[in-house]
């Protein structure tokens, strides 16, 4: 049984180490490849001077040098640090600097804007590419002619499961990211609940859609090298355009599909009808509510398909899920469902104590999988990892969620918004989902959110934003129509603005500060 990370991969080499691990864009690296590349890139950061627990910045867009960079901080002991390759120089400065990173893997055109700007020289930049290397003032190796020759045997870093595997950096309510520490046992305790609850074989092929600096990476990269599968990165060109995605399934004959809803959406709304899948067995989605009018495309698009909604923040992995297999009629949202393996989650009322079937609460997740804790924020670490708060419980700690749950009778959780997603507008308290949930149901919207703007005289003006279905026509006094017979009306947004599509973080979420600085910018807080 492995207790580490990087484990899962030597496994898979030592069993078939001619089997296909990755591949990317027409390239790929066969386990044993993968593992030999890996060892030859934690030799050379353990040559530069990196330490175990050292942090090791990866920053660089879809390919097969990807994997092997990752793997190599583990087997080097450190934790790697994905870094967006899209995002400003200036963001990814700011995380760099904030852990402290002790090498850099990028591109030499990525590394050029980003080494100048960190505080500590890095040890060693590992270079991928064949762009020309600029002068880094700090040590540099190409990452070919690193890995043109691995070590044999591959280096021997004492590491155990509590050691920090990756740190993930969230955007922090104060505009300054969080970095969620993670460890080999928090990650793999998902994992092995995946392999056990979802199952992978060599014979499966996994897509990677998600960004290596989104959680949901951690599904693709270790379930398909726990299974000794196939994992297939979606080019970065290609991630967020319906028909590629359907394409991309097709020719590379994916098994097990992993990404957020709205990506989903896309391959549905361009491929219903005109393309089939056949090689998909599975689908799982997390990351945001899927709407269930747009869910039961899906399903009709595929109807023997098994679809898995799972949930979690970063903090905790994933802690629930619910195997969706018949849709409410009505609409209402499907469950996240029950705590998967161990671990435990439970609601708590804003009395404080246990929330029972059909009461709301603040959701708690208690288990192997919760984070360490973020990286140089104590305080704020304090304030979401607390002591057990119910009576007799014993004194561990367990990760306050701030997601608002209900319990069904039949054990499953729905999940009812976020703490900080409620708002009050005109003395009433107001659950921002509520309103998303309702838009979400008119036939002609293809998405929606709902946005709360500070306003004077109210307290919050609400505002929706939403995009049609194509060939769609509609007004905002029809959309405001349509909630209306739904909700109170104190709930109903005061403007509706249309967009072709909404825009999305680098993670393919909606979002959400951005259209509250475009709402402001229209006027709206003045609505």
């Amino acid at each position: 049984m492995a207790y580490l990370l990087h484990q899962l991969l030597r496994d898979s080499a030592l069993r078939d180490p001619g089997h296909e691990a990755v591949r990317c864009a027409g390239r790929s690296l066969s386990y044993g490849e993968l593992d030999a590349a890996s060892d030859a890139v934690a030799e050379a950061l353990i040559q530069a001077g990196v330490r175990p627990g050292d942090r090791v910045a990866v920053q660089m867009s879809k390919r097969v040098e990807v994997l092997a960079s990752v793997y190599g901080a583990l087997k080097a002991g450190a934790a790697y640090v994905p870094l967006d390759p899209k995002a400003p120089t200036a963001r990814v400065s700011l995380v760099a600097n904030d852990c402290g990173v002790a090498a850099v893997l990028s591109t030499p055109a990525l590394a050029a804007e980003l080494v100048p700007t960190l505080g500590l020289a890095p040890k060693l930049v590992l270079l991928v590419g064949e762009e020309e290397i600029a002068d880094l003032g700090c040590p540099t190796a190409s990452y070919e002619a690193v890995t043109a020759v691995p070590p044999s045997p591959g280096p021997q870093v004492p590491v155990i499961d509590a050691d920090v595997a990756y740190i993930l950096y969230t955007s922090g309510s104060t505009g300054i990211p969080k970095g969620v520490m993670l460890t080999h046992r928090n990650a793999l305790t998902f994992v092995e609940w995946c392999f056990d609850t979802i199952g992978v074989s060599p014979d499966d092929r996994l897509s990677n859609h998600a960004p290596l600096h989104f959680d949901l990476s951690i599904f693709d990269l270790y379930l398909a090298a726990m299974g000794g599968a196939t994992l297939v990165l979606v080019p970065d060109e290609e991630a967020y355009f319906g028909a590629s995605l359907a394409k991309f399934i097709q020719e590379e004959e994916i098994s097990v599909w992993y990404s957020v809803p709205s990506a989903l959406r896309l391959l549905t709304k361009a491929a219903a009808g005109r393309m089939q899948l056949p090689s998909l067995r599975t689908v799982v989605f997390a990351g945001e509510v899927y709407p269930t009018p747009h869910l039961r495309e899906l399903r009709r698009m595929l109807p023997d398909v098994q679809l898995w909604n799972i949930y979690g923040p970063t903090e905790t992995n994933v802690c629930t899920y619910y195997e969706v297999r018949d849709l409410p009629e009505d609409d209402h949202p499907i469950p996240i469902g029950r705590a998967c393996g161990n671990t435990e989650v439970f609601g708590v009322t804003s009395e404080g104590r246990l929330a029972g079937v059909g009461e709301e609460g603040e959701l708690h997740v208690r288990g192997a999988t919760v984070m360490k804790g973020y990286w140089g924020r104590p305080e704020k670490t304090a304030e979401v990892l607390v002591p057990n708060p119910l009576p007799g419980a014993l004194p561990d700690l367990v990760y306050r969620t701030g997601d608002l749950v209900q319990l069904r009778p039949d054990g499953n959780y729905d999940f009812i918004g976020r703490r900080d997603h409620q708002i009050k507008s005109r003395g009433y308290r107001i659950e921002l989902g509520e309103i998303e949930a309702a838009l979400a149901t008119h036939p002609e919207l293809e998405e929606c959110v709902a946005v709360a703007v500070p306003h004077v005289e109210w307290g919050n003006a609400i505002v929706a934003w939403v995009s049609m279905r194509n060939g769609a026509s509609i007004s905002d006094r029809d959309v405001k129509r349509h909630v209306a017979g739904r909700l109170p009306n104190y709930m109903v947004p005061a403007a509706v603005e249309f967009l072709d599509e909404l825009p999305k973080t680098s993670t393919g979420k909606i979002d959400r500060p951005h259209l509250l600085d475009r709402s402001k910018e229209l006027g709206l807080d003045r609505t």
